[in-house]
């Protein structure tokens, strides 16, 4: 019988709570704990578990065999190279680290120790994104010329540490890498070729939020993330404030919305043929591709469905903790992502595109 694996949390802020009501009772986990540099955070810690009184007792507990740091993004280099010396296991939240030099740091720690070492990417498990690789993998869109993924909100003011450049705040390294991270995924073994961003401070004083980036993959693909946290409408009914994908390609389109995403694939019942020195007039004027189209013309079909969330993610750790199998989240992955964050802020500090891979 498998041993159940051990999990202390560094930790109990937001994504600490979600950890706790996620592990408490996952197949193959025991949850052991958590530690927290704020003493008040762990009174809530769900009765029965330990609440460490330092990270330091925390990792020298011998039931504990992985440490899941979820502390503030400016910790998350320390943390690593504090749980490698301890001999344990790591999971650390997204941002991997604040600097490529700290990865170095990291996984020079990582290696010494012999331990294994991976990253909480469960977004790459969310069902909008899921459904947006099925469609681009089914290849029922033909060539793919763009890919548009896009975040808005109405609220604009961030909260806590996120409003601080020096605690690794800001919505790049917020939402930002899970973006990143599912674009460059979706796309196994095609190059980034180039970047081009432009980052903005619309409400908030110091941390960005609001970027647009535009990416372009040597398969063809040019991808633009666009996030906006004080974008405003008042149309409601297409779940504005939720998640939003466009996929185009020379057979037909790909549109979804929502969290819980809901959308249809389109097309047209066929092609106008190109007509050179005619004109032809329609209820819009002189056009044939804009304006209302005709009755009957575009065609719909249902999006693919897709069974995936969150658990996933802890689903594929247990299995590759014991052997199984790979973990899903791989440590030249995010240092990928890391350096296209690096390359995004350049952009948008230069305003110049930058090449990439």
């Amino acid at each position: 019988m498998k041993k159940d694996i051990g999990i202390a949390i560094v930790g109990h802020g937001f994504m600490g709570h979600e950890h706790e009501k996620m592990l408490l009772d996952f197949p193959g986990i025991k949850l052991i704990g958590f530690s927290d540099i704020d003493p008040k955070q762990l009174e809530d810690v769900t009765e029965g578990l330990k609440r460490y009184a330092s990270n330091e007792e925390l990792m020298a507990d011998p039931e504990v065999d992985v440490v899941l740091i979820a502390a503030n993004n400016k910790f998350h280099k320390d943390l690593v190279i504090q749980a490698a010396n301890a001999k344990k296991d790591i999971i650390c939240e997204k941002p991997i680290a604040m600097s490529l030099e700290e990865l170095d740091e990291m996984e020079a720690a990582v290696k010494a120790n012999g331990v294994k070492f991976t990253i909480h990417h469960q977004r790459r498990f969310d069902p909008d994104f899921r459904t947006a690789k099925a469609v681009y993998d089914s290849g029922t869109l033909g060539d793919i010329y763009c890919v548009k993924s896009m975040l808005y909100g109405f609220n604009g003011n961030m909260h806590d540490w996120h409003v601080f450049i020096s605690e690794g705040g800001g919505m790049l390294y917020d939402w930002g890498v899970h973006l990143l991270d599912q674009l460059c995924w979706m796309f196994p073994g095609a190059k980034l070729t180039s970047v081009f961003a432009d980052i903005r401070n619309v409400i908030n004083k110091e941390v960005d939020d609001y970027f647009q980036i535009m990416m372009r993959f040597d398969n063809g693909v040019t991808a633009t993330l666009e996030l906006g946290t004080y974008f405003l409408t008042d149309k409601m009914h297409d779940k504005w404030f939720e998640r939003h994908w466009f996929i185009g390609g020379n057979q037909g389109s790909a549109y979804i919305d929502g969290f819980g995403p809901e959308g249809k694939i389109v097309r047209t019942d066929g092609l106008l043929k190109n007509v050179g020195g005619q004109r032809t007039m329609t209820a819009a004027g002189p056009t044939r591709s804009f304006g209302p189209p005709p009755e009957g013309k575009i065609l719909t079909e249902d999006l693919p469905e897709v069974n995936t969330n969150h658990r996933n993610y802890f689903e594929n750790y247990v299995k590759a903790w014991h052997g199984e199998e790979e973990f899903l989240v791989k440590i030249p992955e995010t240092r990928r992502v890391l350096r296209l964050m690096d390359a995004v802020r350049e952009s948008g500090r230069t305003g110049k595109s930058i090449d990439f891979e």
